[in-house]
Parts: structure tokens; C-alpha cells; sequence
């Protein structure tokens, strides 16, 4: 396997961390807004914005030095997130914020990989899409429902019936909308980031790479 290089790597393994960090602090803040008279409060907070900023570290990683560099940084971050979540968090949610966010990660590497002699946009924009919803279905299935109890107690006002989104007549856990709202969030800002993917792309020589 080719070495990789420290020095320029331990920057994106810093902007993880960073990333993981804020995201950590920022999901405590519900977004104090509404759209159409509608509280968006009951379903975001400020973490769900800046998550998707780790799908766009761990893919100009592994675009400027291959998927070793980049199984590197989403480790750092995981470690991170597990850490944080354990000083932040219940076990539950610290045991469902660990295995989200590797697994997705892990994929999103995995996935650019096999596209990344494709068009410049699209392996950034399916590996972030499916990492996103791998993320968003594991964090909130593990963290909220009843069938993961043995991983926690369960939250009784998460998982009660409530209007789904808050907008529409059929009924779902709480948690179902919460999880819908920040996939939603997800997918917005994970193609806004295509644009400075798209600028640092033009500045940085890729190094192809195969596992």
C-alpha cells in the first residue's frame, strides 16, 4: 500500500474533528424559526447543518490522496464523535452516533472510490446522498426506536404518534418526522457543498487510488 503522507492529511483529519465538534454542540440548539407558521424548532437543529460538512472533508480526502487517507480521517472523527457523545450524551445516543456516523462514512468512501474517475460531481453527490440517508436511518432507527431498547431506555415523547412533519394527517413517531426533517436538511446542504468541492477541486491535483 502507498504511504500517505502526514503532514497534508492531519489538516483534513483537524477539519474533522472540527466538523464532529461543532455538529456535537450545535444539535443541543433547535432552529428558533418557522416557515409558514410552521416551528422549526420541532424538527432541526443547528447540527443538521453542519454535519454534512464531514461528507465534504472525507471526499476532497479521498479525492486528493485515495481512500487509505480517507478511512483515516473518518476513524479520527469517529473516535471523536464517541468520545463527545459519552461526555454529551446517554449511551443510547452515544452508541447510535458512533455506528451512524462510521458506517456512513465508511460508505461514503467506499462509494466515491468506485466513481471517482467519473464526472467531477458525481461521485461526491451519490456517495454524500446514500451516506446521508445511511446516517439519518441508523442514528434515529438505534437512538429512538423501540426495537433498540436493549441499547437504552426508550424516550416515551419520541416515540409517540404524532402528525408525521407536523403538516400532514397520517400519524408516525416523533422521531420518524425528526429523522425525515434532518435527512431533508441533509440533502440541501450536501448539494449547496458541491460548489466548494467544485473550487478546491480546480486547485488540487488528485491522486488516484484502489483501496
Amino acid at each position: 500500500m502507498r504511504s500517505l503522507s502526514l503532514i497534508p492529511t492531519a489538516g483534513f483529519v483537524a477539519a474533522m474533528c472540527a466538523v464532529v465538534a461543532a455538529s456535537n454542540y450545535l444539535v443541543q440548539f433547535p432552529v428558533q424559526a418557522s416557515v409558514g407558521g410552521y416551528d422549526l424548532a420541532d424538527l432541526l437543529t443547528w447540527g443538521a447543518f453542519t454535519y454534512p460538512v464531514a461528507f465534504l472533508v472525507t471526499d476532497l480526502t479521498n479525492r486528493r490522496f485515495g481512500p487509505g487517507a480517507a478511512r483515516i480521517v473518518v476513524l479520527s472523527g469517529f473516535a471523536l464523535a464517541v468520545i463527545l457523545s459519552i461526555f454529551l450524551a446517554s449511551s443510547r445516543i452515544a452508541i447510535a452516533s458512533g455506528t451512524a456516523f462510521l458506517t456512513a462514512q465508511l460508505l461514503d468512501v467506499a462509494i466515491f472510490n468506485r466513481l471517482r474517475e467519473r464526472r467531477w460531481w458525481q461521485a461526491p453527490l451519490v456517495s454524500s446522498v446514500i451516506g446521508s440517508v445511511v446516517d439519518t436511518i441508523l442514528f434515529f432507527s438505534i437512538a429512538f426506536a423501540p426495537a433498540f431498547v436493549l441499547f437504552g431506555s426508550n424516550d416515551a415523547f419520541a416515540i409517540e404518534a404524532a402528525p408525521l412533519l407536523g403538516l400532514f394527517a397520517a400519524e408516525a413517531p416523533r422521531w420518524v418526522s425528526w429523522a425525515l426533517g434532518d435527512l431533508g436538511v441533509k440533502l440541501i446542504v450536501g448539494l449547496a457543498l458541491l460548489v466548494p468541492y467544485g473550487l478546491v477541486l480546480r486547485v488540487t491535483r488528485p491522486q488516484p487510488a484502489v483501496g
